[in-house]
């Protein structure tokens, strides 16, 4: 028998439900984008907690409007949608890449935001979302956690595609996870990430960001490394507050990262 994601789907489910109760597990060949589908979903006002996966995603997409590459067999593409009600939302990518790092490998690393690293390369993505149903301050708010991974490394070429000018291929090439966990499937990557997910996100719902700062910092890929943020300012990354602000040494002393865009310089 193929080992596809719906081979591993009531295994997931099994391990999942209990603690989430009224979750669902769905297994599609291909859609345009898990995520996209998720919050389609939410916005009309379902707001059960579900896993989407598809074999093939033909518009994925991921954190500022940037395309993600994956090919049916050789990548795992998910969307997790779970109403939540922390009391703070900030660092949720970051307590995201935690978790999922934490269950792939040893070697992985995280890159602020949101970014998977192995070897000093991108293995994997996060998109986080959200959806609110209702009136402001008195609906429901659905998160959707869209999670993208290399399980085989990706042809450079096919990556190059999605960026028009190069750049993030030639700066950074792609790796899998296959490269450390050789024969792995798309299919056990998801049973083995995503039960651990479920009760992370719900760890931070109570708990925030302070319950994965530190092990943040220990899957930290930029601390003490030379960026260079989207407005050309450059500096030195120095870790990250207690909200999950990246904090970055400059010229003008320290600066306090929520949403620009980071990259690391060449050495």
């Amino acid at each position: 028998m193929a080992d596809t994601l719906t081979h591993h789907a009531e295994n997931l489910w099994l391990a999942v439900e209990p603690s989430l109760p009224g979750f669902t597990v769905e297994v599609l060949p291909s859609i345009d984008s898990t995520s996209s589908e998720l919050m389609r979903r939410a916005r009309s006002g379902l707001m059960e907690p579900v896993l989407l996966a598809a074999e093939d995603q033909t518009a994925g997409r991921g954190r500022l409007g940037k395309g993600w590459h994956s090919k049916p067999g050789q990548s795992l593409t998910f969307s997790l949608a779970m109403p939540l009600a922390p009391q703070s939302w900030s660092g949720l990518s970051l307590a995201v890449g935690v978790s999922l790092a934490h269950s792939l490998h040893p070697d992985v690393r995280l890159k602020w935001p949101n970014d998977l690293w192995l070897h000093q390369r991108k293995i994997g993505g996060i998109l986080v979302e959200t959806a609110s149903t209702g009136e402001a301050g008195q609906g429901q708010r659905m998160v959707v956690i869209g999670v993208g991974i290399n399980v085989a490394r990706p042809e450079v070429s096919a990556v190059a595609a999605l960026v028009p000018d190069g750049s993030a291929v030639t700066a950074m090439a792609p790796a899998g996870l296959s490269e450390v966990l050789v024969g792995i499937t798309p299919g056990e990557v998801l049973e083995r990430v995503a039960p651990a997910l479920v009760r992370d996100i719900q760890a931070f719902a109570s708990q925030g960001f302070a319950a994965f700062a530190q092990r943040f910092a220990q899957l930290d890929a930029l601390r003490g490394q030379a960026v260079q943020l989207s407005d050309g300012t450059r500096g030195t990354a120095c870790g990250v507050n207690d909200d999950g602000a990246l904090q970055v040494h400059t010229e003008r002393g320290m600066q306090t990262v929520t949403s620009a865009e980071v990259s690391v310089r060449p050495c």
